[in-house]
């Protein structure tokens, strides 16, 4: 766990200010997007090189022995009878997708704070890292009943429009009823229409309900694009506390839950540990990054330590 070191102590748990997440900038200059080293859920710690910049279509020529057949340009291929072979070269400016969850799942904590405070930091952080890195600044913030789209765009401003929509979310107060049946699935359809070949796309979630036609979309997002998944979690989604009665309490409701039983206990910590395997084995399939953080990790500290730092 790394401890807070870089949030405020009167910051609150379960909200987020617009002045707190401008005060990321300057933390944020030490993160880097170009090296990732990103510790893996399940099968531990591995090295992983990100793209650095975006690329960018330019022209096709005739295929060459030891050209690489993914590149094959099928469209030209199929007027001819010699294959074609699509050329890139390096943009100018890397679009970079922050995809942002604030369902009601997101919105609970038993330590730190809730996994939509600790999802906002890591996502206004890496949108003070793409501003200082020179990319196009653009993403999702979506929840169960408001889904918000910013296209990409270059400097300061963009880095500030995304953290003012972040604040300004509707689903911080209005977690009501669902819009759709899938919420996520619709966030990650939304994505995969808007994410440019060659852009750097990060899903902040708990990933709850990723349903088969969510991972359909991310996967096809996946095959064209750099992508790092941001597991968020709660200490208690893992393992339940000691046998015992327990209070939950809510804005809106409260509960009790009994902790006596060894089978729910077992039950309880199968149900995690199966949805994290199944998200790690989906981002092995896809060569989507894996990075967890839990809802008391500093997240200036944990993506430092997972994304490298910025040398200069």
């Amino acid at each position: 766990m790394a401890r807070l070191d870089h949030i405020p102590k009167d910051a609150s748990p379960v909200s987020i200010s617009q002045a707190a997440l401008i005060r990321l900038n300057a933390p944020a200059r030490a993160i880097a997007l170009d090296v990732l080293r990103v510790n893996s859920l399940q099968t531990g710690a591995y090295v992983s090189h990100f793209r650095g910049r975006g690329m960018e279509f330019d022209e096709s020529r005739p295929y060459q022995p030891g050209d690489d057949p993914r590149s094959i340009d099928w469209r030209v291929t199929a007027r001819s009878t010699t294959a074609y072979t699509k050329l890139f070269r390096e943009e100018r400016e890397r679009p970079v997708l922050v995809c942002v969850d604030l369902r009601s799942s997101m919105h609970f904590a038993t330590r730190g704070c809730f996994k939509s405070v600790n999802a906002s930091r890591a996502a206004a952080l890496i949108s003070w890292a793409a501003h200082h890195r020179g990319d196009r600044l653009g993403g999702l913030i979506f929840g169960d009943t408001t889904h918000r789209e910013l296209k990409p765009r270059l400097g300061r401003r963009a880095a500030l429009r995304f953290v003012h929509e972040l604040v300004e979310h509707a689903d911080w107060t209005n977690r009501g009823t669902p819009k759709g049946s899938d919420p996520f699935a619709q966030a990650m359809s939304a994505l995969r229409r808007v994410a440019r070949p060659g852009s750097l796309v990060v899903v902040i979630s708990d990933f709850i309900g990723f349903s088969r036609a969510a991972q359909s979309y991310l996967s096809s997002v996946a095959s064209h694009n750099e992508v790092l998944a941001v597991f968020m979690n709660d200490p208690l989604e893992k393992k339940l506390p000691p046998p015992g009665r327990y209070r939950i309490v809510s804005p809106s409701d409260e509960l009790s839950i009994d902790t006596y039983a060894a089978a729910a206990r077992r039950d309880y910590e199968h149900e995690f540990a199966e949805r994290s395997h199944n998200l790690e084995l989906f981002c092995q399939r896809y060569g989507v990054h894996l990075m967890p953080m839990s809802t008391d990790d500093d997240p200036v500290a944990t993506l430092q330590k997972a994304l490298g730092r910025r040398s200069h």
